[in-house]
């Protein structure tokens, strides 16, 4: 039985039993809390029913960055890693294998934008030296998060009174991205206001490939300027526009390449498939 892994403690890439510590760190929200906690949980209380083996396979809290990555510009805060593990590491894979290479052996720059927030990888001959943290941290602003803030401004609302903490931090990771400009985060319903003329629909798409594509030069600069490609990956390169608008802006630097029907139960199955043919070791979470 797996599941898509939660906030844990930090891991490096793999496929892990749900054993009694990962349960309890999990259900504890060791490192916050989250619907994913509830994965690795209900996937051993199914396991247990039928004497079968729960694991999870790479949780957002992969962590293979570089130590300078790490770095944040003040000592009392340090870069985490947090992003879509599994959607970047399958899609990584499955792009290496088409090309009748090791992944190991390439560098590739990964995005990943779904449903919640947007992140841009480096992989580095089979690592994730540096990503944005796109749960609450850094990078341009997705359907419901808002990335990168203003600090300033941000600190300032914080101490204002307007805001309560937990209302700030539903404005960074669920209200806030084009959900907070447009009042509402349905790709399709935006697409049918912005074909219905609607300017401010269609700018803020703009706005959102934009900020992607300066993320994504800036990436490009842990990989010297040379990823092998930029992959594309998850749902909302299934808006043409958006799409077209990104890559018009990122094609120069490296070759496209775009899994626009990549998914989270896709993922998880070919790593299942992997345990149960013995390809992919299971690891021990501690």
């Amino acid at each position: 039985v797996i599941a898509r892994g939660g906030l844990i403690k930090p891991v490096k890439s793999g496929v892990y039993e749900v054993n009694d510590r990962m349960r309890e760190d999990l259900l504890n929200g060791v490192m916050g809390m989250h619907a994913t906690n509830l994965g690795g949980v209900i996937a051993a209380d199914i396991a247990a029913m039928t004497n079968a083996l729960a694991i999870i396979a790479d949780p957002v809290v992969v962590d293979e960055l570089d130590d300078v990555a790490r770095i944040s510009g003040h000592p009392l805060f340090e870069r985490k890693s947090i992003f879509h593990a599994l959607n970047q590491k399958v899609v990584a894979r499955k792009y290496a294998k088409s090309m009748n290479m090791k992944y190991d052996d390439m560098n590739l720059l990964v995005v990943h934008a779904g449903g919640g927030g947007i992140s841009v990888g480096a992989h580095k001959n089979g690592r994730v030296v540096d990503v944005n943290q796109a749960f609450d941290g850094d990078g341009p602003f997705s359907l419901e998060r808002s990335g990168s803030l203003p600090v300033g401004d941000l600190v300032r609302l914080c101490f204002s009174g307007q805001k309560t903490e937990q209302e700030i931090m539903e404005m960074i990771t669920a209200k806030g991205g084009l959900h907070a400009y447009l009042d509402t985060a349905n790709i399709s319903t935006i697409e049918k206001r912005i074909s219905e003329g609607d300017e401010k629909a269609a700018f803020t798409m703009y706005a959102m490939a934009y900020q992607l594509a300066k993320e994504i030069g800036g990436m490009c600069t842990v990989l010297d300027g040379k990823p092998d490609v930029i992959i594309l990956s998850g749902e909302l390169f299934h808006n043409s526009e958006f799409t077209r608008q990104l890559s018009r802006k990122i094609e120069k630097i490296a070759p496209l390449a775009i899994y626009a029907d990549e998914n989270e139960v896709d993922a998880l199955a070919i790593n299942a498939i992997g345990v149960m043919k013995g390809e992919i070791e299971v690891l021990q979470y501690t």
